[in-house]
C-alpha cells in the first residue's frame, strides 16, 4: 500500500537541497521516516545545552527563529530565521554533540524532523549531500568566523573534473637538462641543443644553481642578426637572472608565473629558487601540450596585434576562458589573476597601437592608470572604462600644447577599448576628459584638495579614484603620486570619516526576516542589486581600512582584507570572512552575467534556486560585522 503522507513529503523534499541531490527511491525511504512536528508561534523546538536529537530539521511552513544566549546576562541574541525549504538543527549530524543554539517557532509553523540514521543509510556518502549539509552548519553557527567554519562556507571548491584535475597536478618538468657553464661558446651550447633537439640550455655555475638560460629565440635574435660572433661566452647572450619555482607547482601556477614575467621557462630548482641545486626545467611548450585552452596564446595574440578588431577577438576568446573556468570552479584568485593579465595586456596594446597613430612620439613621459575594478584588478566581465593618465611636469608656457597631446592619445585609446567591448563611462570618467588627464603636479594638487576639502563630491570619486593601477608608461609618475597621496592622508583624520560614512550608505542586504532587500522603484524593481547592495560594502570597507593602515601596493579587495588580517590578529577571523565572501559574491556576480549576457549586477530573485539564495545569504554575513567594526573605529555613530 502506497504511503500517500510520506508521498506528499518527498515531493517537498525533492524541491530542496540537499535533497534534490538525491533519487526518487532513497528520498522516499527517508521521507517514510519523518517527524512531522507542529509548532505554535513562541513553541521551543530545542535549547541551548539540550542533548542532540536523532533528527535534523527543515521547516515546511513558517518560519523558526536560532537564537544564540549570552554568557554574561543569558539574554537571547536572533541568529539566523529559517523559512520553508531551510535545514537547521544539523549539529548533532556534524559533532554529535549538544545544541549550541535555541530553536523557537517565529510563527505558527511545520517542521519536518529528519532521521539522522536513515539519511546516513541512505545517502552513503554522497559528497554533493555531505559538503551541502557542513554549510548549512557553519551558516548557522553561532560564530561564523571560527577558521574551521569558515573555510567550509566560502571555500573555493576542490576540482571535481578532468581538466581540474589537469590545471590542478603538479607539472611535469624535464628532469637532468642540458646544462653548460657560463664561459662556454654559443656555438658549443647550440651544438649541445641541436644534438638533444631541444629548445633551451640551462647555464649553471660550479654548485650546479642556475644563473642564465639561452633559448633558440636568443640565438635568432643576438648571433642571426650579427649582433654577436657565433664564438662568443654564452653569459654574452644569456638571459639572467633565471625564473625559478620549487618542483610541486602546479600546471595553473606554472602557467601564471610566465604569463606574469612574459617568460616560456621556468627553472626547478630544490628550494624554489636560483641559489640551490637545478633539477629540471618547464617549458610552455609542455603546458599547451597538457592545456587545449590557455591564456598563453590568448596574450601572445594580444601582443602581436596590430588592430582593434584583433584585440577584440582576443578578448572575447578570454571570456570563453573564463566561462570555462568558473565552469570547472577553477579557484577564483586563479581566474582574476589570469583575466586581469589579459585585461592589462589588452589596454597596454590599445595604447601602443595609438602611439603609432599619433603625429608624433609623445613630448614627456606619462603613466596610464586603470581606475575601479581593473584598478583593483577585480574587473572578470566587460564593464565600463574609468582611467587617467599622468604626464611629466612641464613649463606652463607648455602645459596646454602637452595636454592636447596626450588628450588626443587617450580619445585614440578610449575608443580602441570601447570597440573591444569596454562601454564609455557615462559619468566620463576616463583620460580623455582633461580633467582626468593632468600633469604630476596638478595631480597632486586635486588630491590633496580631495583629501583636505572633503565634500560629497570628494568622496564619491574617492571610490573611484584612489583605486588606481599603474598600466603603461613611466611608472615613477604613479609612485610619486602615491608617495604624495599617502603624505596628505598622514595630515586629515576627517577624511577617513567621510569615507566611513559612505562605506555604510549601503546597509545590510536582508531584512529583518531575511527577505532580499530589493530595487523599489523605477526600471530596476524587484529587482535585487548585487553589486551596490553586497559587493561595494566590502571594496569601500577594504579601501578605508587599507588606506588608514597606510598599506602601499594592495589594491585587491580581498588582498586587502587578507593584509588586514595579518596587521590585525585580534581581527583575522572577522577579515578573512569578508575576503571569502567578496570572492564567493564576486563569483556569483560573474556567472549571472555570464548567464544573462550583462553585467551581472541587477539579480531577478525568482530564477534562483534555492540553494542559490541560501548561498547569497551566508555571504551576507560579514557586511554587517565590518559595518559596525567601521562605527566604532571611525567614530561613525553621530558623525
Amino acid at each position: 500500500m502506497k504511503n500517500s503522507i510520506a508521498e506528499r513529503v518527498s515531493d517537498f523534499l525533492k524541491d530542496f537541497p540537499p535533497f534534490n541531490l538525491l533519487k526518487e527511491k532513497p528520498l522516499l525511504e527517508i521521507a517514510e521516516g519523518v517527524n512531522i512536528i507542529y509548532l505554535e508561534k513562541g513553541d521551543v523546538l530545542y535549547e541551548k545545552g539540550d542533548h542532540y536529537h536523532d533528527y535534523f530539521y527543515i521547516v515546511r511552513n513558517g518560519a523558526v527563529s536560532l537564537y544564540h544566549h549570552a554568557v554574561e546576562d543569558n539574554t537571547k541574541h536572533m541568529v539566523n530565521i529559517n523559512d520553508a525549504g531551510d535545514v537547521f538543527g544539523v549539529r548533532p549530524l556534524i559533532n554529535k554533540e549538544n545544541y549550541k543554539l535555541t530553536a523557537i517557532a517565529n510563527e505558527e509553523s511545520i517542521v519536518y524532523g529528519i532521521p539522522i540514521d536513515v539519511f546516513e543509510s541512505v545517502t552513503n556518502k554522497n559528497v554533493k549531500v555531505y559538503k551541502y549539509l557542513i554549510t548549512s552548519f557553519a551558516s548557522n553557527a553561532y560564530d561564523p568566523y571560527t577558521a574551521e567554519e569558515n573555510t567550509k562556507i566560502f571555500v573555493d571548491y576542490l576540482p571535481n573534473t578532468s581538466q581540474d584535475i589537469v590545471n590542478f597536478q603538479s607539472a611535469n618538468y624535464t628532469k637532468n637538462p642540458i646544462c653548460c657553464k657560463a664561459d662556454a661558446s654559443l656555438q658549443s651550447a647550440a651544438l649541445q641543443m641541436s644534438e638533444h633537439r631541444i629548445g633551451c640550455i640551462i647555464v649553471v655555475d660550479d654548485k650546479k644553481q642556475p644563473i642564465g638560460i639561452i633559448t633558440n629565440s636568443d640565438i635568432k635574435n643576438k648571433i642571426a642578426t650579427g649582433l654577436f660572433p657565433i664564438t662568443t661566452a654564452v653569459k654574452n647572450i644569456m638571459s639572467s637572472p633565471v625564473i625559478s619555482e620549487k618542483k610541486n607547482l602546479t600546471i595553473a601556477d606554472a602557467q601564471l608565473k610566465m604569463i606574469k614575467h612574459s617568460i616560456g621557462h621556468l627553472c626547478i630548482t630544490e628550494d624554489g629558487t636560483p641559489n640551490s641545486k637545478l633539477m629540471g626545467v618547464l617549458t610552455n611548450h609542455d603546458i599547451i601540450a597538457t592545456l587545449g585552452n590557455n591564456p598563453t596564446a590568448i596574450l601572445k595574440d594580444i601582443k602581436r596585434a596590430t588592430r582593434t578588431k584583433t584585440l577584440r577577438a582576443a578578448r572575447r576568446q578570454a571570456n570563453g576562458l573564463l566561462k570555462s573556468y568558473l565552469e570547472q570552479n577553477i579557484p577564483l584568485t586563479h581566474i582574476v589573476n589570469i583575466i586581469s593579465q589579459i585585461n592589462d595586456a589588452v589596454t597596454m596594446k590599445a595604447i601602443e597601437i595609438a602611439l603609432e597613430k599619433m603625429p608624433t612620439p609623445p613630448p614627456v613621459t606619462f603613466s596610464w592608470l586603470a581606475l575601479g575594478s581593473q584598478g583593483r584588478k577585480e574587473q572578470l566581465l566587460f564593464s565600463d572604462q574609468d582611467n587617467a593618465l599622468i604626464f611629466e611636469d612641464v613649463p606652463k608656457s607648455k602645459y596646454e600644447e602637452t595636454q592636447n597631446y596626450f588628450l588626443e592619445l587617450a580619445k585614440l585609446v578610449n575608443k580602441s577599448l570601447n570597440k573591444v567591448g569596454f562601454e564609455y563611462c557615462e559619468a566620463d570618467m576616463m583620460a580623455k576628459n582633461p580633467a582626468w588627464c593632468k600633469s604630476l603636479s596638478e595631480w597632486k594638487n586635486q588630491f590633496k584638495d580631495w583629501i583636505l576639502n572633503t565634500d560629497e563630491k570628494a568622496i564619491l570619486l574617492s571610490s573611484i579614484f584612489f583605486d588606481f593601477n599603474h598600466i603603461y608608461g613611466n611608472q615613477q609618475l604613479e609612485k610619486e603620486l602615491t608617495d604624495s597621496i599617502y603624505e596628505t592622508l598622514s595630515r586629515s583624520s576627517v577624511f577617513f570619516r567621510f569615507l566611513g560614512r559612505d562605506a555604510l550608505k549601503n546597509p545590510s542586504p536582508l531584512g529583518f526576516f531575511k527577505q532580499f532587500l530589493v530595487e523599489q522603484d523605477g526600471e530596476h524593481k524587484d529587482l535585487f542589486n548585487i553589486k551596490y547592495r553586497a559587493l561595494m560594502p566590502l571594496i569601500d570597507a577594504a579601501r578605508l581600512l587599507i588606506l588608514s593602515k597606510q598599506v602601499r601596493g594592495v589594491n585587491n579587495t580581498y588582498e586587502r582584507f587578507e593584509k588586514l588580517a595579518e596587521l590585525e590578529p585580534n581581527n583575522k577571523e572577522l577579515y578573512e570572512s569578508c575576503a571569502y565572501a567578496f570572492k564567493a559574491l564576486l563569483k556569483f556576480k560573474t556567472k549571472q552575467g555570464i548567464l544573462h549576457n550583462n553585467s551581472g549586477k541587477l539579480i531577478e530573485l525568482e530564477t534562483l534556486t534555492k540553494e542559490e539564495k541560501l548561498k547569497l545569504k551566508r555571504c551576507f554575513k560579514p557586511l554587517h560585522d565590518i559595518q559596525e567594526a567601521l562605527k566604532l573605529r571611525f567614530d561613525l555613530a553621530n558623525f
